[in-house]
């Protein structure tokens, strides 16, 4: 396999480099002055300088006043989301004026201004009551005693938009009832706080999610925040600052720009007191441990440290969609299948909502149906320009040695075992790659690249596992995921709610739950719809260290500001209507996202939600 590449270079791009997007990647904008040319180290010292100097006034800054700083960043913020969206769709090949773009809308100026709307409104609860409000009767033990919070929705408008979707939190074990109120907001329970500065080094190319990372650092943290650029958001640079101008003029945030030489200064530098990573687990690695190789193997196993201070992250990760066997309606089955294309389609381009390995019962007398429909529904989409640089080399080595599988041999009897091989969909324009399921995968194979080598370009690998019985199914799927899937950041269970009516099945789920070991898991719904409706903690299971990293510490996010997190639950239907507009054959989804952001920035006034729900109705 390539080696991945090491973020710390990733984060920094060199003066003059292109954005990768392939064969036609856009080349990076002029930046002007300070913006995107490389900083020099006495820019980087002035800006760690101005930093410091700002540190301890923001950190006792009153709430209040931090939540009128936030507001006043909504109109510039909306103001910049359609350049941000074109610029996205421009480097993933995307027309911006088609409903395709509204997955850029949706993943980027969507959740970024609410984010920032519901910690303006977190910090007035605090001024007003001590602590972001949590619902009556959100916190509540379970029947184990465990504790687990409401925190989606908070009201009517939440549903009008978001529909069913409900999301909790589960503490982790010991944590109480009177434990969660008083972990709740806890730089906001101290009294005289001395903050810090904090560097967030942002990889990948899309500029919202570092962003979103900076803002929980300065809000909910009470850190000011270094924010060094990607290459491929390192465009935005200059429109993101001029967004954010009410943060940057006041000396609360800075933006900047090199290469990997200025991010190990960075990190080390005397004046920063936290480092914050958003990439790959081996970009964390060589930050913490050093370059790859037995120096690193030694230090990790030594714990002898390269950066000595307080790191968190957030990762990726292999993303497994579980199937529960159950005898689905065909609606039911086509839905769900609609939601793992819209995943794997936008893997390939905008990279977020992924779906890496399918993992079905053996014997599903389903399966057949469910793979049909798979192809149908990647069928109906045209493969998109590969966004990640690496996407075409990464694509070549997972399939290589693999034998070429005819889409009929998918359709056989689900009593014999799925063959082995890859299904090709799609004639690929140049640059893209075509949706790719790499199918019968072994369970067993503790080498197979798939299970730890995330696809950043469309491919869907499918395992069989267990049996049809849904209890024995789920066991083993948890132990798939566990002992063998790299990565702890997000996986979706697709379960009947009929069948949790059956007591051994309703407590299996229940387990499953419980034990993967994932910071989000979703029923029936994409985890990554925790990421965007911001609310929730998002971010890599509790059980990763840093000497194996997983898909990373801490949470973002978590508007509520919880502490003692474990993980994140989803649960949503089967079905909803209208179709999300997530889909990929929403007709309308760019007209919803647009919408959704104008109501965001205007606090979510009615009339602004009834416009996005009409939008919502006609995709």
């Amino acid at each position: 396999m390539p080696p991945v590449p090491d973020v710390v270079t990733a984060a920094f791009p060199a003066p003059g480099s292109l954005v990768s997007s392939g064969p036609a990647a856009v080349p990076a904008a002029d930046p002007g002055p300070g913006r995107g040319a490389e900083t020099s180290p006495a820019e980087l010292d002035r800006a760690l300088f101005e930093l410091g100097e700002a540190a301890l006034g923001f950190a006792r800054m009153p709430p209040r006043e931090k939540a009128s700083l936030l507001r006043s960043l909504l109109p510039g913020l909306l103001a910049a989301a359609r350049p941000q969206v074109e610029a996205s769709c421009a480097a993933a090949g995307l027309d911006p004026g088609a409903a395709a773009s509204g997955e850029a809308w949706l993943t980027g100026p969507c959740a970024t201004l609410s984010q920032v709307r519901l910690l303006a409104e977190a910090l007035e609860d605090i001024a007003a009551r001590g602590r972001p409000q949590l619902g009556r009767g959100a916190v509540r033990a379970r029947a184990d005693g465990r504790i687990e919070v409401d925190v989606f929705p908070a009201g009517l408008k939440d549903a009008a938009l978001h529909g069913p979707l409900r999301a909790r939190a589960l503490m982790q074990p010991g944590a109480t009832r009177a434990g969660v109120r008083e972990e709740q907001a806890r730089f906001y329970q101290q009294r005289d706080p001395e903050g810090g500065v904090a560097l967030v080094l942002g990889a990948g190319d899309a500029a919202s999610l570092p962003l979103r990372d900076a803002l929980h650092e300065l809000f909910v943290d009470g850190r000011v925040v270094a924010l060094a650029m990607s290459p491929g958001s390192a465009p935005l640079g200059a429109l993101l600052e001029r967004a954010l101008a009410p943060l940057v003029s006041r000396g609360l945030l800075r933006f900047v720009y090199g290469g990997a030489e200025a991010a190990a200064y960075l990190a080390a530098h005397p004046a920063v007191s936290e480092v914050h990573v958003n990439g790959a687990a081996a970009a964390h690695d060589a930050l913490v441990w050093g370059p790859p190789g037995p120096l690193q193997t030694l230090r990790r196993a030594s714990g002898e440290r390269l950066l000595d201070k307080p790191v968190s992250s957030v990762l990726g990760g292999i993303r497994p969609v579980l199937v529960t066997p159950w005898l689905y309606g065909e609606d039911e089955l086509w839905f769900q299948v609609r939601l793992l294309a819209s995943r794997i389609v936008s893997s390939a381009s905008l990279g977020d909502p992924a779906a890496h390995v399918l993992v079905l019962p053996r014997g599903f007398v389903q399966r057949p149906l469910l793979l049909r429909m798979l192809h149908r529904a990647l069928a109906a989409v045209p493969p998109r320009r590969a966004a990640h640089p690496e996407a075409e080399a990464r694509h070549a080595a997972l399939t290589a040695g693999r034998p070429p599988l005819e889409r009929e041999r998918l359709d056989g009897s689900a009593d014999a075992p799925l063959p082995s091989g890859v299904v090709r969909i799609g004639e690929p324009a140049p640059g893209a790659l075509p949706w790719t399921l790499i199918a019968g995968l072994s369970a067993s194979d503790a080498d197979e690249p798939l299970f730890s080598t995330e696809p950043p370009c469309g491919v869907l690998s499918i395992v069989e596992i267990g049996s049809s019985d849904p209890v024995e199914f789920l066991e083993a799927a948890t132990r798939l995921c566990n002992d063998r899937l790299q990565g702890t950041l997000g996986a979706s269970i697709i379960a009947h709610p009929i069948s949790e009516e059956d007591p051994a099945v309703g407590a299996a789920l229940d387990r499953a739950l419980i034990e993967l070991r994932y910071g989000v898991i979703a029923v029936n719904q994409a985890p990554a719809a925790a990421h965007a409706i911001v609310v929730p903690p998002w971010g890599g299971h509790p059980s990763a260290t840093l000497a194996d990293i997983q898909s990373g510490l801490g949470f973002v996010h978590n508007t509520a500001m919880l502490g003692q997190v474990e993980k994140t639950v989803l649960r949503a239907p089967l079905t909803t209507f209208p179709r999300p507009p997530s889909f990929v054959d929403h007709r309308r989804s760019h007209v919803v996202g647009e919408r959704l952001a104008a109501c965001c920035a205007a606090d979510r006034r009615w009339g602004h939600v009834a416009r996005v729900v009409a939008a919502a109705l006609r995709g």
